[in-house]
């Protein structure tokens, strides 16, 4: 078993390497599911291994460039004050209830990381500038909240909200998050640690292992173009929200017609949507092109 936790660390490592986030996605059901430990254990143990295991994913990103500082430290800043106040509500709510959150809000984001941006929105912000102070603030203080109830690094919610709503290249809101969740990670560890006793041993192995994966990840890192990052980085969301979801409902609600009733309706909402947007572009595609075909 320790073998097999400490192989499945080194890819919580490489995804926080690569994709800026997905430590805690992974390290939760770790330890939950592979170490034995119970859930409010496991998440105040998620964020000492992904809190020390960014910060050493942080190096090799600083040193190609894709780390903004003022953005980062402000973001980490205002996230710390919410990841402490999460830390201290997460001794009230039961573990399900945060698991079940923890899996909905990975699909929500999820879902913003694979809709296809724009035109020009990705351009939006140039690579050297940073977020406005009344964004970071906002941005900050909810993504902290979000850290510290459930325990995640908050990448999953860090990167969309550097990319999407700042218009940061997906390169730079990969590195920068990385420095937001490791000072979001001690301070919702410092919340956790008023009711929760941590296996220390348990703890230094998997950040060591972790450890050793984030070098190899931040060095693949610079290599991925940008929007196979992005879909990535959803995908890799998608599929651990569902696990982690599949995990805590019961089989008689995935047995449920009514769960399948909510499925089937947001699954043809999606394809609607869909469809919609093909249709608009398509038509703005061929009215652009119409000028040119006047005498």
């Amino acid at each position: 078993m320790t073998t097999l936790v400490v192989a499945a660390s080194l890819l919580v490592g490489v995804s926080l390497g690569v994709l800026g986030g997905g430590g805690s996605i992974l390290t939760v059901p770790i330890l939950v599911y592979l170490a034995g430990q119970d859930t409010k254990e496991a998440i105040a143990t998620s964020l000492f291994v992904v809190g020390v295991t960014s910060l050493a994913a942080l190096i090799p990103h600083a040193r190609a460039h894709r780390v903004r500082w003022r953005t980062g430290l402000l973001f980490g800043a205002f996230s710390m004050v919410g990841a402490y106040g999460g830390g201290r509500l997460a001794a009230y709510v039961p573990g399900t209830a945060l698991l079940v959150a923890f899996a909905l809000m990975m699909l929500a984001t999820a879902a913003a990381m694979l809709r296809k941006p724009g035109p020009g929105r990705e351009k939006a912000r140039g690579a050297h500038s940073d977020l406005p102070l009344k964004h970071i603030a906002v941005e900050g203080l909810v993504v902290g909240a979000v850290t510290g109830l459930v325990g995640s690094g908050g990448g999953f919610l860090v990167v969309p909200a550097l990319a999407i709503l700042g218009g940061l290249p997906m390169g730079i809101a990969v590195g920068t998050s990385l420095l937001v969740i490791a000072m979001k990670s001690f301070a919702g560890l410092a919340g956790h640690l008023s009711g929760v006793e941590i296996d220390w041993r348990l703890a230094l192995t998997v950040t060591a292992a972790a450890v050793a994966g984030s070098l190899v990840g931040g060095r693949l890192a610079g290599r991925i173009p940008q929007d196979v990052l992005r879909t990535a980085f959803g995908w890799f969301v998608v599929v651990m929200g569902v696990f982690v979801l599949a995990q805590q409902l019961g089989s008689a609600v995935w047995a449920h017609p009514a769960t399948w009733a909510v499925a089937g309706a947001a699954l043809a909402g999606a394809v609607a949507v869909r469809l919609r947007r093909t249709s608009r572009s398509s038509r703005s595609g061929h009215g652009a092109r119409e000028p040119a075909l006047k005498p």
